[in-house]
């Protein structure tokens, strides 16, 4: 059996943006969504500007907001969402049931602007922000006071700061200039706001980074006690600042490296009260649940607002244009500010039944609960081992994936794997047209 490599992609969305491509006729809105249930939607807000980019980050996002740049996006998001409002029509009954404020920093907008967005989801597309569970991401520099009080609030649940790393070194490493004592003040601005859930992103395998730092700070942020805690592997991609500097994607001691980071930081929340949501996603055993997990942004049902934001239907995803490049980003923002007609959708990959039995299956066994059989039986009509004999059986073989109690489930190695699992599940066509991107 050929080894596998354990950090080849995080498979957050499927099929990824690299395998969208413009849409023949730019289809309606209002038709992509005429047949579709919308009594359970999602709602993600993008926000792509950052007052620092990140050196590992390949997010959709910029440095910065000149001549009223903020404004203007606001200005764009506002037609977009009446556009998309008006495109879901009144036939059927319009509801979301959770929300998310994503980037790029959300909070990189003033309080007022914060505000201001916050109207755009409710007024703009009758999202009752404070019904329903509502995420929003931030950063040590821009979780300030006034900003936190306009999230508290409008009904924010849970609020997600990316730390990183609270080593300075390590966090001079990755790029991302920041001191360990700001860090500490907003954790404590946002633990004064009050929310429900405080999440907390860390990262390993960072260059110098030992089982020391590493401990040093997963018992920082155990300090806070924070709801949820992130554990990610460092990545370094093409056109990022760390992938500029270095090739070390292709280190296989750095693999071995992360993989014992990972599971020293796995074992040391286990013991310290939490439990494992996913690979990267930790729940304090004593917590409430509040809004949706981490792969919840795929099921069917979302809307997505901004020019870096997603939105899927039952069998189309699409978005705009996608780069990592800091001036193409910037020409796309600019694109996206001075655009009036947001009724059709521009860019994205039809979902047809094997790319839509893919996504469900990776979604669901990426989750430490694993996937029940019967769900998917009664969704496909069909056993997950007979549509993909080959992959499973593989994963079973490694001792990765286990069917015990009418579920798939992957094991502890398949949930340590999930970086290796994920893309063995791409589609033939998924992954050529992924190969066929040319990054910019």
């Amino acid at each position: 059996m050929n080894a596998i490599r354990p950090y080849q992609s995080y498979v957050y969305a499927y099929p990824h943006k690299t395998a969208y491509r413009p849409l023949p006729g730019r289809p309606s809105l209002r038709e992509l969504w005429a047949a579709e249930r919308k009594d359970a939607l999602s709602l993600y807000l993008h926000i792509p500007f950052c007052e620092v980019r990140c050196g590992f980050c390949n997010l959709f996002t910029r440095i910065g907001a000149p001549d009223e740049l903020t404004t203007r996006y606001l200005d764009a998001l506002e037609r977009q969402a009446t556009a998309v409002r008006e495109a879901l029509g009144d036939a059927d009954p319009v509801r979301f049931t959770a929300a998310a404020f994503g980037g790029g920093t959300p909070t990189f907008l003033t309080a007022a602007e914060l505000a201001r967005l916050c109207d755009i989801a409710e007024q703009g597309m009758g999202a009752g922000l404070g019904t329903v569970p509502l995420s929003v991401e931030t950063s040590p520099a821009t979780a300030t006071a006034d900003r936190l009080a306009v999230l508290a609030e409008r009904g924010a649940t849970r609020l997600s700061i990316g730390v990183q790393s609270f080593v300075d070194e390590e966090a001079r490493a990755a790029v991302r200039p920041q001191r360990r004592a700001d860090v500490d003040a907003a954790l404590g601005r946002i633990r004064d706001a009050g929310f429900p859930v405080l999440n907390i992103d860390l990262i390993y395998g960072i260059d110098g980074q030992t089982g020391a730092t590493w401990r040093r700070s997963l018992d920082a942020a155990l300090s806070w006690r924070p709801e949820e805690l992130y554990l990610y592997p460092l990545y370094v991609r093409p056109l990022t600042g760390l992938g500029r500097r270095a090739a070390a994607d292709t280190d296989e001691a750095w693999d071995a490296q992360r993989l014992r980071l990972y599971r020293e930081g796995r074992d040391h929340l286990l013991a310290h009260g939490y439990e494992q949501v996913s690979m990267r996603m930790f729940r304090r055993a004593d917590a409430p649940a509040q809004g949706p997990d981490d792969h919840a942004c795929q099921t069917d049902g979302m809307i997505g607002l901004g020019c870096g934001a997603r939105s899927y239907t039952s069998g189309l995803h699409y978005s705009f244009d996608y780069a990592v490049d800091m001036g193409e980003i910037r020409r796309i923002i600019d694109d996206y500010t001075s655009a009036d007609d947001f009724s059709r959708a521009e860019v994205g990959r039809p979902i047809d039944g094997d790319e839509a039995r893919r996504r469900h299956l990776l979604q669901s066994l990426l989750q430490s609960r694993g996937m029940p059989v019967a769900e998917y039986a009664d969704r496909f009509g069909s056993h997950p081992g007979h549509d993909f004999p080959v992959e499973l059986s593989d994963f079973a073989e490694r001792g990765w994936l286990e069917e015990t109690g009418g579920r798939l489930r992957l094991t502890a190695e398949g949930l340590a794997h999930s970086d290796a699992l994920g893309p063995a599940m791409f589609s033939p066509a998924v992954r050529s047209a992924m190969i066929a991107y040319e990054a910019k």
